[in-house]
């Protein structure tokens, strides 16, 4: 599926899947480990990418969905994580369009690195979608990132404040905000941070 939030993850895939796969997922979702479901439940990962945390949370016992809309990105995680049962879907914010016949579905979202590629009108528009996937007490957690952009990406400046606020009107409660350095040594020596953030329904 293209989407202008997926510009320049096809032409640096090959890159970057080593990269996505390398990280740990206690290391990358540090702030948060103590929120994620312990109990099996129905998940969704939106913008998987390589799926590296959906197979973690398949190994868990988890029903897990992940939605990716760069082909390059979601053909190797189906490769890499084959043994994995997980559950591979084309689609991306705003619209979700793959997945409105589950509304209330799911008991966990994640959705890391994915919310600076939606402008201010798709991000309105996302958050709707999300809380309307959720089933009623559900959580969702969520990172921004924040720096310098990289050659040919599409990412907006978003602000834990105002998505916060956007959570609120979409019916969600927050549980915690946490702001953290990149694990990435790349990012760390570009000043690359991000805002940790999980809601509950």
């Amino acid at each position: 599926m293209e989407l202008p939030g997926t510009a320049a993850y096809t032409e640096t895939a090959e890159r970057l899947i080593p990269r996505f796969e390398a990280l740990a997922f206690d290391d990358v979702h540090a702030v948060m480990l103590d929120l994620m479901p312990v109990e099996p439940v129905c998940l969704l990962d939106i913008g998987a990418g390589t799926g590296r945390d959906a197979a973690h949370f398949a190994v868990q016992g988890h029903q897990v969905t992940a939605v990716e809309p760069t082909d390059a990105l979601r053909n190797a995680g189906q490769k890499i994580h084959a043994a994995h049962d997980i559950e591979w879907i084309d689609d991306g914010l705003p619209e979700l369009a793959a997945l409105a016949g589950r509304k209330g579905a799911f008991d966990f979202i994640l959705l890391a690195g994915v919310w600076m590629h939606l402008d201010m009108q798709e991000r309105i528009k996302g958050m709707q979608v999300l809380a309307s996937l959720m089933s009623p007490g559900a959580s969702l957690i969520m990172s921004l990132r924040h720096g310098p952009i990289p050659r040919g990406r599409q990412i907006f400046e978003v602000t834990g404040a105002a998505t916060i606020e956007l959570a609120k009107q979409a019916g969600l409660r927050l549980v915690r905000e946490r702001h953290t350095e990149s694990i990435q040594p790349d990012n760390q020596a570009n000043g690359v941070h991000w805002t940790m953030l999980a809601f509950q329904g």
